[in-house]
């Protein structure tokens, strides 16, 4: 395929797209390979752009029918069409504006299956791509529970996006990021919604504060959601789905329109040939990589959802990605610090936080102080309608080691504690910044105006 290139990169998602033009930006000459028919993999195609256009429709329906609170006589109902139809056009909207920039760029993108051959080299629908360095980017797919195969009504978070009507009744099978936000989603649209997660808290791996206010706010919203709760059976009958899952000391049947399984993502990794190219795997079967994102290959990288990292969220690929294009140009590039990167939920209410949880700084050894600020306390929240916290983990000496955040639009908030928690900032320097009035940061500046002893709108 004429010249050899610099750097080919295996899979066009976040990860793949953002080493790709960073490996240009940087003067390499790169090859993009693709094998779906549109650049964007999971995020613009099946994950975070279509998901948040849906849950952006649902939040308009719940503020219209709650239009009374604020003085306005209104009411409304989904289209789901026309939902979709939205949909649709953020997605295509997303994918022309990448295709566009990947081509002004000067990428050559190559489509069709990859498969790595010994060397660095790809192979591509018969043709060898040459190339000095190889980066693996080829994402993830919804993992299913063992024993259990899709039907129409028994789905996950890529059948969903393309569902034809609105359920009456859903399961949701996982209480992470993704059930929690299809759970919100089905509960906005009027469907009775129920909701199951194995280990003992929703949203597991937040702080148990945010699970226990979670789980309070879901309640109050009529889902009815069960922690410590085991699937033992799932099977379809007709156009319903039997749920038979363990609550406690009780079995619990549920009949429902769909049953939708969220229970995490595995890494997309058949048919790349890694093995032979001298590629190792973990034996939960994602790409084994150092610090630096080097595979056991020479010149093999590995990045986004389908390598052993931490985290598989679109913004930890972009950072993955430039990461790997730089040290590939020679860039003396730090380790990533996973433990500062923002998680971030788009439920109803929102969840957002940096850093350690309580319990897991108490684990590390460290002597903790915390705060927390309900957002009532602040006027914009008040006027937003929605309550919550934020509350912050400290050390004894003051530096801030984490903060999370449950309410509205925490997830546009939460940069503001990556970078105090980042900079290893002090609570009486983050005290100090102003925060304007009335808007809905200032719940972080009392949380620490709080913790720093001088609170003033709080007790």
């Amino acid at each position: 395929m004429g010249d050899a290139y610099d750097v080919a990169v295996i899979g066009a998602g976040t990860g793949g797209y953002s080493a790709a033009l960073r490996a240009r930006g940087l003067g390499k000459r790169v090859a993009l390979v693709e094998r779906d028919d549109r650049l964007g993999g999971t995020c613009l195609l099946r994950g975070c752009i279509p998901t948040k256009a849906l849950l952006r429709s649902a939040a308009v329906l719940d503020t219209v029918n709650r239009s009374d609170e604020w003085g306005i006589k209104a009411s409304g109902e989904a289209d789901w069409s026309a939902v979709l139809a939205f949909q649709q056009r953020m997605v295509e909207k997303n994918v022309k504006g990448l295709t566009g920039l990947v081509g002004q760029r000067g990428i050559d993108v190559v489509k069709g299956a990859a498969k790595l051959l010994p060397g660095s080299a790809v192979q591509v629908e018969g043709s060898r791509i040459e190339a000095a360095d190889v980066v693996v980017a080829s994402g993830s797919a919804p993992k299913l529970i063992p024993g259990i195969e899709r039907t129409d009504r028994i789905i996950t978070s890529d059948e969903a996006l393309a569902l034809d009507f609105i359920p009456e009744t859903v399961v949701v099978i996982g209480a992470g990021a993704v059930g929690l936000e299809f759970a919100s989603l089905y509960r906005s649209l009027g469907a009775e919604v129920t909701l199951v997660e194995m280990l003992p808290h929703l949203a597991p791996l937040e702080d148990q504060e945010i699970s226990k206010e979670i789980a309070r706010a879901f309640r109050k919203r009529g889902i009815e959601a069960y922690a410590g709760a085991a699937v033992k059976s799932l099977r379809q009958e007709g156009e319903r789905v039997e749920v038979v899952f363990d609550a406690g000391d009780q079995e619990k049947i549920s009949w429902v329109d769909i049953c939708l399984i969220a229970v995490g993502r595995g890494p997309v990794t058949d048919g790349l040939g890694l093995a032979e190219a001298g590629v190792e795997l973990t034996e939960r079967g994602f790409v084994r990589v150092d610090g630096l994102l080097r595979t056991t290959a020479p010149h093999v990288w590995a990045i986004g959802d389908v390598a052993d990292t931490p985290l598989q969220l679109a913004h930890v690929s972009f950072t993955e990605g430039y990461a790997v294009a730089e040290r590939i140009a020679g860039i003396q590039v730090p380790e990533i610090e996973y433990a500062n990167i923002p998680r971030v939920t788009y439920c109803t209410p929102e969840i957002a936080s940096v850093g350690l949880t309580e319990a897991r700084a108490k684990e590390g050894g460290r002597d903790v102080r915390t705060e927390k600020l309900d957002f009532r306390g602040v006027g914009k929240a008040n006027i937003e309608g929605e309550g919550g916290f934020v509350k912050v983990v400290a050390e004894a000496d003051g530096t801030v080691r984490g903060v999370h955040m449950i309410g509205p639009h925490v997830t546009d908030l939460i940069a503001e504690g990556m970078l105090i928690t980042s900079w290893e900032a002090t609570i009486d320097e983050v005290a100090a910044l102003i925060h304007p009035h009335p808007t809905l940061s200032e719940g972080l500046g009392e949380a620490f105006l709080a913790l720093a002893g001088k609170p003033l709108h709080s007790v």
